[in-house]
Order: structure tokens, then C-alpha cells, then sequence
């Protein structure tokens, strides 16, 4: 059976960061772990055990630089015939081994050591709400000029009814039984890699030690509930398509107390019927009239500021390029500002009347060799060519 996909299994898109895979990783190592089976059936075991596997390789591979590079290139061929393996369920290939479980099995028991006696146990501070994404779509002359947007979004936050508290108004507190008041808990794990002795956050009172005598009816005493944010945001000058702002704090609230996640907003620039961006420079085509290429003149220019004219002079041809200094977008590093680059498309008459014709024809007659160097130097070279 052919292997799957190490980000497909992760649930990731290929680029993800390395947080980001470590973060899939917790989340799929938990999901699978085998301690979560041992009340379940032999084929329901079974299946985890082979999912935690694939997952493991999977991490093994992705959280390393050289091996993610190999695998990007080749795939799963860069590992077999002894190609410098991943390691699989019980061998970790690789550096960083214990000291990634030490970290990755943390997550699961809530400790941030303990692996088979390597290191004491220490509680973990609690977890932060998870981040959001922002999908933010502006005009060309938004991204240029810069912009203030008011972003309006859902996430969970801190409950209105109980402030957080998780408890019904004038609800008493107790301690909780199950932690004693301590808010944590020690936890004796046996898995295939060994023993596992940790100390994790009570999930009964979710760190807190002590627990309300009636829960909220409204968050059910979890202390957050959905809310609809609206937040103005400064969009700098000069951001491109495809970058990403993050705005601390403004994600999900926590479960447990801990900080808000943060909110991603995604920029993406809408497409301009006249003008193309690089980098900092905007380029911009313009159709010119035969006669006015000929004779030269003055020409009407759309700007990121407004309407410009330049003068090109006579004989300018097809292609011509002119620069037009700081009328392109601001180099947000930089207090430099590009340029618009003006490229001259020059308009071959059509639809001509039989006059217009005789007229052009008797135009054409008229020039000598001096109006038509490029025409005259092609063809010398073309007779040269075949004698």
C-alpha cells in the first residue's frame, strides 16, 4: 500500500512553519495515542497504534530542515534504500529525539519533562486560545498608499454572563476534590515508549484549584462563549499580496485561563485594469497613434496620483519604455518610494476607407531608406545572409 502524504497526514499545506507542525503534530500524537485505546477493541488498537506510527514518521521528517528539504524534492523516495530514514514507531531518526518527546508528551500529560526518567516533571503554563485567520482583499491603491480597515469577525471570548468565572451569579466555590485545591495533578502513564511521570494541569478545575457549585448556563462553565469582534486595523503602505499581518491577542480566547490567540489577517490585491505591479515599481502600458509616435507629443498618464502627462519625443518606437521617478508604490523598509515604468504600445491603424489606403500607400512611397534604419539594416544583412 502506497504511503501517504507526511503533510497530508498532519493536515497541514506544504510551507507550513515549524510552529505550525509541531502544533499538528500535538494535535494528531494526541488524537491517536495509544493510552487513549486501552478500553477499546483489539482492531480499534490496532489502528491507532498504526495512525500514531505514521504520524510519528510523519513529524520525524517535517520538524527536521534537512529532511523536510530532501522530502519536498523527492518524496517518499528519499528515504528507502536506506536513504536516511524517518525512523518509525519506537525509533526516532534523527536529532532532537528526547528532547522533542520531552516536549510533544508534555502536551499530552500536561508535564514538560519526565520522558522514561530523563528530567523532573514541571507544570506547564496554561495553553493559549488558538489563532484565527483574516482573509482581507484592498485595491491596488490601498496596498500602495496604505489604508485603516475595520475588521469584523467571530471568535470566542470572555463569557458576558459570568465574566469568565464559569460559575451562575452568587454560585459559591469549592475546592476542587479532585486536585485538593492544587490545580494540578501527578499522572502515571505506561506507554510503549515507558513510563511516563508528569504533573498536568487539573482538568477539572482547569488549573484553577477550585471549582463554581453551579456551572453557567450560558458558556456551561468553560468561562468564554462566541462574540462578534470589530477591530480597526492600519494597513501600512507598500504591503503586497500574499503577506500577512498578526495582531497579538486577538484570536480565540483560552480555555484555561491563558491568553487570547492571535488573529492572521491574509492581504490579497485585487487585480488593476491599468497598472501591474514589481516589487515597488508599477508598470503601465499605454496605446499610441502611428502619427503621434512619429511626430511626438504630449501624453496622458493614470497615476497611482491622479492623472500625469509626459512628452515622448518623434520617431519613438514600439516597446519604448520611460520612467517616471516616485509615482510607484512606497518601499515599506525604506523611506524610498519606486517609479512607474511607462511602456508605449504603439496602434496600427484598422478599418481603413479606400482614401485613407491611397493616402497611406502614397506616404510610404515617400520615405527613403534614412526614415526605416532598422528596416534597412535588417534587409543589408538578410542579403548578406544568402550570398
Amino acid at each position: 500500500m502506497a504511503k501517504r502524504d507526511f503533510y497530508e497526514i498532519l493536515g497541514i499545506a506544504k510551507g507550513a512553519s515549524d510552529t505550525e507542525i509541531k502544533k499538528a503534530y500535538r494535535k494528531a500524537a494526541m488524537k491517536y495515542h495509544p493510552d487513549k485505546f486501552s478500553g477499546a477493541s483489539e482492531s480499534e488498537r490496532k489502528e491507532a497504534e498504526d495512525k500514531f506510527k505514521e504520524v510519528n514518521e510523519a513529524y520525524q521528517v517535517l520538524s527536521d530542515e534537512n529532511k523536510k528539504a530532501q522530502y519536498d524534492r523527492f518524496g517518499h523516495a528519499a528515504f528507502e534504500n536506506g536513504g536516511g530514514g524517518a525512523g518509525g514507531f519506537g525509533g526516532f531518526g534523527g536529532g532532537g529525539g528526547f528532547e522533542d518527546l520531552g516536549d510533544i508528551f508534555g502536551s499530552f500529560f500536561g508535564g514538560g519533562g519526565g520522558f522514561g526518567g530523563f528530567g523532573g516533571s514541571q507544570r506547564r503554563g496554561p495553553e493559549p486560545g488558538e489563532d484565527l485567520r483574516y482573509n482581507l482583499e484592498l485595491t491596488l491603491e490601498e496596498a500602495a498608499k496604505g489604508v485603516e480597515k475595520t475588521l469584523k469577525y467571530r471568535r470566542t471570548g470572555t463569557c458576558s454572563t459570568c465574566h469568565g468565572t464559569g460559575a451562575e451569579k452568587d454560585s459559591k466555590m469549592h475546592k476542587c476534590s479532585k486536585c485538593n485545591g492544587t490545580g494540578t495533578i501527578n499522572v502515571t502513564q505506561r506507554t510503549v515508549f515507558g513510563n511516563f511521570q508528569t504533573t498536568q494541569e487539573c482538568d477539572a478545575c482547569h488549573g484553577k484549584g477550585e471549582v463554581p457549585e453551579h456551572k453557567c448556563k450560558k458558556c456551561h462553565g468553560t468561562g468564554v462563549d462566541t462574540e462578534v469582534v470589530e477591530k480597526s486595523v492600519n494597513i501600512p503602505a507598500g504591503i503586497d499580496d500574499g503577506q500577512k499581518l498578526r495582531l497579538s491577542g486577538m484570536g480565540n480566547a483560552s480555555l484555561d485561563g491563558g491568553p487570547n490567540g492571535d488573529l492572521y489577517v491574509y492581504i490579497s490585491v485585487k487585480k488593476h485594469p491599468f497598472f501591474e505591479r514589481n516589487g515597488v515599481d508599477i508598470i503601465c502600458e499605454i496605446p499610441v497613434t502611428f502619427a503621434k509616435a512619429a511626430l511626438g507629443g504630449e501624453i496622458d498618464i493614470p497615476t497611482l496620483n491622479g492623472k500625469k502627462t509626459i512628452k515622448i519625443p518623434a520617431g519613438t518606437q514600439n516597446d519604448k519604455l520611460f520612467r517616471m521617478k516616485g509615482e510607484g508604490i512606497k518601499n515599506p523598509r525604506s523611506p524610498y518610494t519606486g517609479d512607474q515604468i511607462v511602456r508605449i504600445k504603439i496602434e496600427v491603424p484598422v478599418n481603413l476607407s479606400n482614401e485613407q489606403q491611397e493616402l497611406l500607400m502614397k506616404f510610404d512611397e515617400s520615405l527613403k531608406d534614412k526614415n526605416h534604419k532598422d528596416n534597412k539594416k535588417f534587409f543589408d544583412k538578410l542579403k548578406n545572409f544568402f550570398s
